[in-house]
């Protein structure tokens, strides 16, 4: 089991930053990946961001160049920092893990943090 808790989500003004956390209760090196997934009301879940065991990172192309997702070995936490935000980055946020244990892979979620753009 992974538990994975959310912090840092809340209102902003267009234009303005916030950095999200997920402490995990695992050693995040020895997991497949994670990252970040949004959900805006009336939508589907989508990715915006992982990072996986290595190291490498991948966006969504809504918010490459703004936001940057990065991680702490010695808290088990990962960041996204996202600058420029817009009002449509309005969503709840939700951190993830994919363990690959034993035969199979499973998913984890956090409880997820909103975050909400507007003047």
């Amino acid at each position: 089991q992974v538990q994975l808790v959310e912090s840092g989500g809340g209102l902003v003004q267009p234009g303005g930053s916030l950095r999200l956390s997920c402490a995990a209760s695992v050693n995040i090196f020895s997991v497949d990946a994670m990252g970040w997934y949004i959900q805006a009301p009336g939508k589907q879940r989508e990715l915006v961001a992982t990072i996986t065991s290595s190291g490498n990172t991948n966006y969504a192309a809504s918010v490459k160049d703004r936001f940057t997702i990065s991680r702490d070995g010695a808290k088990n936490t990962v960041y996204l920092q996202m600058y420029s935000l817009e009002p449509a980055d309005t969503a709840v946020y939700y951190c993830y893990c994919k363990k690959t244990e034993g035969w199979r892979t499973r998913i984890y979620w956090g409880q997820g943090t909103q975050v909400t753009i507007s003047s």
